[in-house]
């Protein structure tokens, strides 16, 4: 099991229990703190949740916090019924401020991936960027990319491809994952396919080439790994985007 997916495992496990354990920590202070306080300890338990997990995991801890603030928080304690309009408010905001922070806990997250990378990733990006800028001729930043995505994903080949899409290759998307057929591919657990990948490359909004790239079949190239692929494909977009070149007849 990957780090990725027992770690959202376990938020599953905490979104649903988290809330529910501690609304039953705050039962003996229900009369002495306001549910206003006792609803926003709630929330913490969310944003605790959502940071650990994704978006599934933060929705289902929101949902738990505002069912369980309702059971046991609440007059009638014990009751899904709530007899004040001012609690009513409050649970309803808790179920919103907790979908809110669920979801950009979540993007903060996703984020990290990026920043909290090594050295070589960030070289790599620099690298490719300054030539982005500098380069007379696109093709020129395409043959860089080329080199620098059979090193990162220590690949078998690589080359590029200009103009329409033709066939339905696998797919390695935005977000690092991979798509074979209709279907995603587990890359983690079983590695690149034995088939050639497509790495789309986009510049101002529209389709440039693609990165066809004949990986190693098994070898698990980290997600950061994927994440800076993917934005170097895009480098290489822009720099057509940019100047148009095309390839010689």
């Amino acid at each position: 099991m990957t780090g990725y997916l027992l770690r959202d495992r376990v938020a599953l496990a905490a979104a649903v229990a988290g809330p529910l354990l501690l609304a039953l920590i705050l039962v003996p202070f229900r009369g002495s703190v306001s549910s206003t306080n006792l609803a926003l300890i709630l929330v913490v338990a969310v944003v605790a949740v959502a940071a650990l997990g994704n978006r599934l995991a933060g929705a289902i801890a929101a949902l738990s916090a505002a069912a369980w603030y309702d059971f046991f928080l609440t007059r009638p304690y014990e009751s899904f019924n709530i007899t004040s309009s001012d609690d009513i408010t409050t649970s309803i905001l808790l179920l919103a401020v907790g979908l809110a922070v669920s979801q950009l806990a979540a993007h903060a997250r996703r984020l990290q991936v990026m920043v909290v990378t090594d050295a070589d990733h960030l070289a790599r990006l620099h690298e490719t960027a300054r030539l982005t800028q500098t380069a007379t001729s696109a093709d020129t930043v395409v043959e860089h990319v080329k080199g620098q995505l059979t090193e990162l994903l220590h690949l078998r080949g690589c080359r590029f491809e200009y103009g329409t899409l033709i066939g339905h290759p696998a797919r390695l998307e935005q977000d690092g994952s991979l798509t074979v057929g209709r279907r995603h591919w587990d890359l983690d657990q079983r590695g690149w396919p034995g088939e050639e990948i497509e790495l789309r490359a986009s510049g101002g909004g529209r389709f440039q080439g693609r990165f066809m790239l004949t990986p190693t079949p098994g070898d698990r190239p980290s997600l950061q790994a994927r994440l800076v692929a993917v934005s170097l494909a895009d480098q290489a977009g822009a720099a057509l985007h940019a100047t148009g070149p095309r390839p010689a007849e």
